[in-house]
């Protein structure tokens, strides 16, 4: 693809690696101390820790949101570090984010709210986006909502909703920040079980909870941060030498 940043991944390298990355606020003191850990391709796994352990902080470097103060973060084969500010937006294709309070457009339809990541890409309205947006719908199973808007929906709906918009570009890379932060139990499975059916069909997954019962549940791979420290890395997520 023109544009694409990096040299293109090879199937065995990491879809994340962090090496030694830190990040200094310069009113808020340093949100990351020294984290390294490498996400396989392919992988579903779940950062967890208390509130202000780090965890939004380490998601909006993958999403280049952010930069580090220190240290080297590569994405889907991409050195984030020396991508110019025109391939930004090639990059954040590649990585869908969800995050915890929706962010979606309270008058604009649960099709319309879908459909903005497909706007902003420059991909012309038609046949081809409406067949995506609801494919996208059809995966959440909100299909039949595609015409209401968000005030009407439910705390579970609304969350679905903003995952089928993280997925609609279908990146490679998917990041969810505290998705399950203001469900109820069965509803957290419910979402948990949606994650792991989009990385059965190829989605790398990365998700920050702080949901240590339901996260043990799911058997997946787990990173733990301690005031910005990694305090546990599973074998699955060290990074390699």
């Amino acid at each position: 693809m023109a544009g694409d940043p990096g040299a293109a991944p090879t199937a065995a390298s990491p879809i994340v690696r962090f090496v030694s990355v830190s990040k200094r606020y310069d009113h808020g003191g340093e949100a990351l101390k020294d984290v390294s850990f490498a996400l396989p391709r392919g992988q579903m796994a779940f950062l967890t820790g208390r509130s202000g352990a780090g965890k939004s902080t380490l998601l909006r470097l993958i999403a280049l949101l952010e930069r580090p103060s220190r240290g080297q973060v590569q994405v889907c084969g991409a050195q984030l570090a020396q991508l110019a500010r025109r391939q930004i937006p090639y990059h954040r294709r590649r990585v869908g984010l969800i995050f915890q309070d929706h962010r979606l457009l309270a008058d604009r339809t649960v099709f319309e709210n879908v459909a903005l990541p497909l706007i902003i890409a420059g991909r012309p309205a038609g046949e081809e986006m409406a067949r995506r947006v609801r494919a996208a719908l059809d995966q959440v199973s909100l299909l039949h909502r595609e015409t209401a808007c968000p005030p009407t929906l439910s705390g579970g709906e609304q969350q679905r909703v903003g995952i089928a918009r993280a997925i609609v570009g279908k990146p490679e890379l998917l990041l969810a920040d505290e998705p399950t932060g203001n469900l109820d139990p069965a509803l957290s499975r419910d979402i948990m079980d949606l994650f792991r059916r989009l990385n059965a069909a190829g989605t790398s997954v990365l998700v920050a909870s702080h949901d240590l019962t339901l996260i043990r549940s799911l058997g997946k791979p787990m990173l733990v941060l301690e005031d910005g420290e990694l305090s546990h890395v599973d074998e699955a997520l060290k990074p390699a030498g």
